[in-house]
């Protein structure tokens, strides 16, 4: 039988300091071992004569890619990809991530909880009971997609359950991020719903922020409310708990968090300067930010809305906003009327009280 090569091997070669010219002939190179090949050929045809070329420019891409079969299997291989240097890098970064949740006040006590997709059937999670703020890599749990703890010797978040359910149902969910941001979590506590169509950014990069109802937190009814308002939504506030985001990786979902917390704390300012009059963009240019959206990889359930459709947020509403109309300035509330047969009982009860006292 051939060797198969993957794209791990291929990685692992290289930083051994070993080139290509090692790899054996005759063996079977799966696809990400072929990516992996072209690239590292790719990089070495930019440097002539000991100086780099400028190549095309590219963004930071932080999304796990995993061989699809190839989920370890026994305890040894387990705990060998546990301890890898790819998934070691992760939980550095969950730990990074951690920090500047609870620096942002996103997270109280041991609130929140991570979890990064790395297999067919593996998630890498935060544990229980541990402030976010505090966090080391060995903290990290592994567990499959039933929520069973594969790896780690601190136990697993208890709120695993509902990132898997969006990972099942929404197959681009590679990461989550569960947090308690003030202002976002105060429109989940509210009941209300964040308006569309008012910041270019929260369109392109939230969408439609959904919302699920309330459900036990830990349990199958929370991650099956959670999982199904997921499927459409990449921000989801949870009614009375707080806000659940993923993206393609964590970086990606921790991002989504700040973009759903800074929105709600805008609207929020915004409708005490005004009420629910806000301004808003047009259907039209509505519906330019969300083709950009999806030519960055972001499907969206309002692409074949019609444009009247796209800024309707007739179901908005905020906070009672009262004031006392120019010239007046009585010190009733406006609208009431004093009734004369009230007053006189009252006048005829603090008189008998006072002709108490003083007998």
């Amino acid at each position: 039988m051939k060797k198969v090569i993957t794209g791990r091997d291929v990685e692992a070669l290289l930083r051994e300091g070993r080139g290509l010219d090692s790899i054996p002939a005759g063996v079977l190179l799966t696809p990400t071992a072929k990516d992996a090949i072209k690239e590292a050929r790719t990089r070495r045809k930019r440097v002539v004569t000991g100086a780099a070329v400028r190549g095309e420019p590219s963004v930071p891409d932080y999304e796990f890619r995993w061989e699809p079969g190839r989920d370890p299997q026994s305890p040894e291989e387990i705990a060998k990809f546990f301890h890898s240097s790819e998934i070691e890098t992760l939980k550095r970064r969950m730990v990074a991530i951690g920090d500047r949740m609870w620096t942002k006040n996103y997270t109280d006590g041991n609130g929140g909880n991570l979890t990064i997709r790395v297999g067919d059937n593996l998630v890498l999670c935060t544990p229980t009971l541990i402030s976010k703020g505090f966090m080391q890599p060995e903290d990290m749990a592994l567990i499959d997609l039933d929520g069973n703890q594969l790896a780690g010797s601190r136990r697993r978040t208890s709120e695993c359950l509902t990132h898997i359910a969006i990972m099942k149902r929404q197959p681009k969910a590679k990461a989550c991020c569960h947090a308690h941001p003030p202002h976002a979590t105060a429109f989940a506590v509210a009941g209300v719903r964040p308006p569309t169509c008012m910041i270019p950014e929260a369109e392109v990069f939230l969408g439609e922020i959904g919302m699920a109802e309330y459900q036990t937190p830990g349990t199958p009814a929370n991650a099956k409310a959670v999982g199904e308002a997921a499927i459409e939504h990449m921000s989801v506030l949870m009614i009375n708990h707080g806000v659940i985001t993923w993206g393609k990786d964590i970086e990606d979902s921790y991002w989504k968090m700040e973009n759903t917390d800074a929105y709600c704390q805008t609207v929020l300012l915004a409708t005490q300067l005004k009420g629910a009059d806000l301004l808003t963009i047009t259907g039209g240019q509505a519906k330019e930010l969300i083709d950009l959206r999806a030519s960055l990889g972001m499907e969206d359930k309002r692409a074949n809305w019609k444009e009247c459709e796209l800024c309707d947020n007739s179901e908005f509403r905020p906070g009672a906003v009262c004031s006392v109309p120019d010239g007046a300035h009585a010190t009733v509330p406006v609208g009431s009327e004093l009734n004369g047969e009230a007053e006189e009982v009252v006048k005829a009860l603090t008189d008998q009280i006072l002709a108490n006292l003083s007998s």
